[in-house]
C-alpha cells in the first residue's frame, strides 16, 4: 500500500497542487479577476491539506512495518 501511495497517488497530489498554483501566479500576472484569484487560492489550500495528509499516511504506514 505504502508503495503504491508514494509510487503514484503522491505525485498526482503534488501535481495537483503545483498546477494550481501555476494557474493562481499566471491568473495574478495577468491581472485577472481577483475572485478567480480566491477561488485558486481556495483549491491550493485543500489540494494542500490532501497532500499532505497523504504524505503523513504513507510515512505513518511504512514506519509501522515490521522488519
Amino acid at each position: 500500500m505504502a508503495s503504491a501511495m508514494s509510487g503514484f497517488v503522491l505525485p498526482i497530489a503534488i501535481g495537483a497542487v503545483a498546477i494550481v498554483l501555476i494557474l493562481g501566479l499566471v491568473n495574478m500576472m495577468r491581472g485577472g479577476s481577483s475572485s478567480r484569484s480566491q477561488s485558486l487560492m481556495r483549491w491550493r489550500v485543500i489540494l494542500q491539506f490532501v497532500a499532505i495528509i497523504l504524505i503523513m499516511a504513507t510515512l505513518w504506514v511504512m514506519g509501522s512495518r515490521p522488519g
